[in-house]
């Protein structure tokens, strides 16, 4: 297996200019093309998916699952089992442009998670994230990176665009039901909805905490793998959770609420 020294270093060297930054402030989403090159991802793709099966739970068949369940199989924090993984996750390339798209000077990792929409796999219903995180702020953001070209009957995610500025709309747990709810809302508001397409591995979209965000079906025979990093603001607390928050609590690394997040599992990365 390569070591960490032998794979490509992921600096900080790209920049989000002014008219980037404003279109995220106003959609809570932006494309960012050839973030990372096709021999970046060349040299990261077979670690990241090995780390993805290594720590993959489930296991049934897509037609024993439920909505949630055939929408993609996910596998969280990869960054703390395999020190390769971890120089792509904790990547300064990829915090700085988090940071830059927030207008904040700094970003620590949430955590990581793998997303493999399998070959047949189902459509991901309309959802918000930010509401299953316990922190203070919604200086937060997704990077969404698909480790294999992604075609145009795939697509890219699909988003809400000024959705973020609504607060909590989700409507409950990720599911069928939340999906019409969500639905509705959006024509009931007059959202537009703008999926950035097809994309070429490397490429990768952001999305903010509270951006309503869904995605298709994947209709083709091969699996859509795709690498996220939850990024929150430098300088951000631990809040108390609600039910719907308990289990994030683990990423947090044993912060109380009212301290700061900043445990181990919570390192800064930009600035590096």
């Amino acid at each position: 297996m390569d070591q960490p020294e032998d794979l490509p270093d992921l600096g900080g060297d790209r920049e989000i200019d002014a008219d980037q930054r404003a279109a995220y402030a106003a959609d809570g989403h932006a494309c960012v093309r050839g973030l990372a090159t096709a021999e970046e991802i060349e040299a990261y793709r077979p670690l990241l998916l090995a780390g993805a099966e290594a720590n993959r739970w489930e296991h049934r068949p897509l037609e024993e699952r439920d909505t949630y369940g055939r929408a993609f199989l996910q596998m969280f924090n990869l960054w703390q089992h395999d020190p390769a993984v971890a120089r792509f996750v904790l990547a300064p390339r990829f915090g700085r442009v988090a940071a830059d798209l927030m207008g904040v000077p700094g970003v620590r990792l949430y955590h990581d998670q793998a997303l493999v929409k399998e070959a047949g796999g189902g459509y991901t219903p309309w959802h918000q994230d930010q509401g299953y995180w316990p922190v203070d702020t919604t200086d937060t953001i997704t990077m969404w990176m698909p480790l294999v070209d992604v075609p145009a009957e795939i697509g890219s995610m699909t988003f809400a665009s000024g959705s973020h500025h609504l607060g909590d709309v989700s409507g409950g747990a990720i599911s069928d039901a939340s999906d019409q709810a969500v639905d509705e809302l959006i024509r009931q508001r007059g959202l537009g909805t703008v999926s950035h397409g097809a994309l070429a591995a490397g490429d990768a979209t952001f999305h903010a905490g509270w951006t309503l965000h869904a995605a298709a079906p994947n209709p083709t025979s091969a699996d859509r793998p795709v690498m996220t990093v939850i990024y929150v603001a430098d300088g951000s607390h631990v809040t108390e959770p609600t039910d719907q928050q308990r289990f994030d609590m683990h990423w947090l690394g044993g912060a109380k609420p009212g301290e700061p997040v900043g445990s181990d599992l919570n390192p800064l990365i930009w600035p590096a």
